[in-house]
């Protein structure tokens, strides 16, 4: 269904009708890649506008890694000076303690969203985040190369190596000595978890902890899955690409040298961006299953949240401004202008949005594939879980040793780590 003006008007008016009555400066911060700083911008001036309120964006590195790693001393200081922070979806349980409960402000907006996604940001009862859009990755790939010469899109992972290196080889026979078949993301950094997490549950190899607890990392299916990466690397994917964070990946797809890219949807606008060397010549498509029994496709689940700093000197403006940007026509606009995924629900529906970006409906099929990193097992150890598998995971596909035994080192470590806190 597309949203009438007169509701979007109605629905931001209440947004702001319990404002501050005098003007206050905010700050927040994101790491915003690709144009999402610009329209992150564009929508705080439409509120700066509309309220007289002032609000710096204080930018963070793309990893999110680093992110964290600051939030988290910003937030152990007691930092009064970060009004609003923008977290990850798998944040909540670590961050809940300094963040304030939403739940009393949000219960007029919260029905409207995915309630997964606000079952994900909810700790001890408590909404600690309102989400803003949300995130599943996708298999870009180049629909004009496969039609010239005349193959398919890929049923598993070991038909896209086949593939990626088929498309690259005749391509370079052709003069384009720059192409490579497959880029992702593998610097030792979160955005490698995901990748890793994709390649192992799509090979019937597990969520690395279980639901349960059950610590199910080292079985031969999830080592068979990484020797698997590392096969790429060199062959079908250049040796830099073991330090690819999302915009090194994007940046040799988008020039045109790579037949196939795993990554968020933030890189389909950009990729149809006017003066884009690949606009209009490529699609996506669902992230391959492995091979063999319990093989599944798999899709990390992300997204991103805004959260108010318990240290806030202005936390009722801070509210306002999280509930402006979490709004129907904010997520619209970064929707249109960015590719940004929705987190509210009748935004699939939208004609404007099907119009102008018609992936954004797509992806609900990438969302049925969608699985979760075990924060909720981790709790406020998942980092160190996570550092501790991307590690193994990098070591393996640098040639570091063998799949089976750093999963097997990383079991111990897992096993210490779930002794001492979970």
């Amino acid at each position: 269904m597309k949203f009438p003006h007169a509701f979007l008007a109605f629905a931001l008016g209440a947004v702001l009708a319990a404002g501050p009555a005098r003007a206050v400066d905010l700050s927040m911060v994101s790491g915003d890649t690709g144009v999402g700083q610009k329209v992150l911008r564009e929508i705080l001036d439409q509120y700066e506008k509309k309220t007289g309120n002032k609000v710096t964006v204080v930018p963070m590195p793309p990893s999110t890694t680093d992110q964290f790693g600051q939030y988290r001393l910003w937030l152990a200081a007691g930092n009064s000076d970060i009004d609003v922070y923008q977290t990850d979806v798998i944040w909540a349980p670590q961050l809940a303690s300094q963040l304030v409960d939403l739940t009393e402000a949000t219960k007029d907006v919260v029905g409207a969203h995915f309630p997964q996604i606000i079952q994900s940001q909810t700790v001890d009862g408590k909404l600690v985040a309102l989400p803003i859009f949300t995130d599943a990755p996708a298999l870009y790939y180049r629909k004009d190369l496969l039609d010239k010469y005349g193959v398919k899109l890929p049923a598993t992972w070991a038909e896209l190596a086949d593939t990626a290196k088929l498309v690259m080889d005749k391509e370079r026979a052709a003069g384009n000595k720059d192409i490579w078949g497959f880029v992702f993301q593998g610097n030792a950094y979160e955005g490698l978890t995901c990748d890793a997490l994709e390649w192992v549950m799509s090979n019937g190899g597990g969520q690395i902890v279980e639901p349960d607890g059950t610590i199910s990392i080292n079985n031969p299916k999830a080592a068979a899955a990484l020797e698997m990466a590392r096969g790429w690397v060199g062959t079908i994917s250049p040796p830099g690409v073991l330090a690819y964070q999302e915009e090194e990946s994007r940046g040799v797809w988008q020039t045109g040298n790579a037949v196939f890219m795993r990554n968020w949807p933030y890189a389909y606008s950009l990729g149809e961006s006017e003066g884009s060397p690949i606009k209009g010549k490529f699609d996506v498509t669902t992230l391959p299953p492995g091979s063999g029994e319990g093989a599944r496709p798999a899709a990390t689940l992300g997204g991103w949240n805004l959260a108010v700093s318990k240290y806030s000197k202005n936390p009722d403006a801070a509210i306002e401004l999280v509930k402006w940007i979490a709004s129907p026509e904010m997520q619209k606009y970064r929707a249109l202008n960015a590719s940004y995924l929705p987190t509210i629900q009748a935004l699939y529906d939208d004609a404007d949005i099907a119009r102008k970006q018609p992936v954004i409906p797509r992806w609900k099929e990438v969302f049925l594939n969608a699985v979760p990193r075990p924060s909720a097992q981790a709790k406020v150890r998942y980092n160190e879980v996570s550092s501790q598998f991307w590690t193994a995971v990098h070591k393996t596909i640098s040639g570091e040793g063998t799949a089976a035994d750093n999963l097997a080192d990383l079991e111990v470590s897992l096993t210490k780590l779930k002794g001492a806190a979970w």
